[in-house]
């Protein structure tokens, strides 16, 4: 169980203390009983939706995906209905169970409010062929940023330790005494008035990497709402209001076809938003 599980069942009262209910931040003593009451199963089974998918790449054995901003890649709590995964169950119809019930598919993932292309394996055999590149590094991933601030040099590389913020759960950091590596080059692409545009080419893949990276650079993403900081300059904040998301696109995906040994590259144009983000910045020099 994960401790936002165990946290909503307290709430639930399906843990009890001394037999009555309480909360997750109760205090325990000495000589406490504690009671838990696991609910029953709830079954797993995701619905297919036929959803619009903006398809780059398809055969026999992966998809390539077009993700706008605002799509979450597969079910969670919250986001049960109208993902990515519920679009491919119905454009895709021996998808299920590949990679696991509840992510089928779905060999590496971005955010819900970033945009951009990724890969969804159609069978085990590709899913596996894909996961050894990304754990290899040899995928190559490479977004378009838009930060605040001035970014220290023309380009330059990012290799810490990565993991769970130590006082905020639901954050990541890349200022931890332990944790997985995380490698990311940027090269800044052209600067504004109080803002940058950084082309971010990944070797590591870690739940928003490029968001912590940028903000521990000094220079987070335009709009990020977690990492980030409302811009000093009225007119660049009034560029990030009207975005309404974090500026990152994840612009050009490249591998080995697990199958058939070809290479494949892609690429996307930056979205509507992002465009009209861009062009503001540019207004502003």
């Amino acid at each position: 169980m994960s401790r936002s599980q165990l946290a909503r069942q307290i709430g639930e009262a399906a843990v009890t203390v001394n037999g009555d209910a309480g909360t997750p931040s109760r205090k325990l003593r000495s000589g406490d009983v504690v009671v838990w009451a696991p609910p029953p199963a709830v079954p797993t089974e995701i619905a297919a939706e036929a959803l619009p998918l903006a398809i780059v790449y398809e055969d026999a054995y992966l998809v390539v995906i077009d993700k706008p901003a605002g799509l979450v890649v597969h079910p969670a709590p919250g986001h049960e209905a109208g993902t990515l995964v519920n679009a491919l169950l119905a454009h895709c119809r021996d998808l299920r169970g590949i990679g696991g019930e509840l992510r089928p598919g779905i060999v590496h993932r971005i955010d819900k409010d970033t945009s951009g292309l990724l890969v969804v394996a159609k069978d085990d055999a590709t899913m596996n062929g894909l996961a050894a590149a990304f754990k290899a590094r040899t995928v190559e991933r490479v977004y378009d940023a838009f930060c605040v601030g001035k970014p220290p040099g023309k380009a330059g590389r990012i290799d810490t330790l990565y993991g769970r913020d130590p006082h905020a759960r639901k954050k990541f950091s890349s200022r931890v005494r332990a944790g997985k590596r995380a490698v990311t080059n940027w090269t800044v692409v052209e600067r504004f008035e109080g803002a940058a545009r950084i082309e971010a080419r990944l070797e590591t893949g870690r739940t928003h990497q490029v968001r912590v990276h940028l903000a521990a650079l000094g220079c987070p993403l335009l709009g990020d709402k977690t990492y980030g900081r409302s811009p000093r300059d009225p007119e660049v904040r009034a560029i990030a209001e009207a975005l309404g998301r974090q500026a990152l696109h994840a612009r050009s995906l490249g591998f080995v076809h697990p199958a058939t040994g070809a290479r494949l590259a892609f690429s996307s144009e930056l979205p509507a938003d992002m465009a009209g983000a861009l062009a503001a910045l540019r207004a502003l020099a």
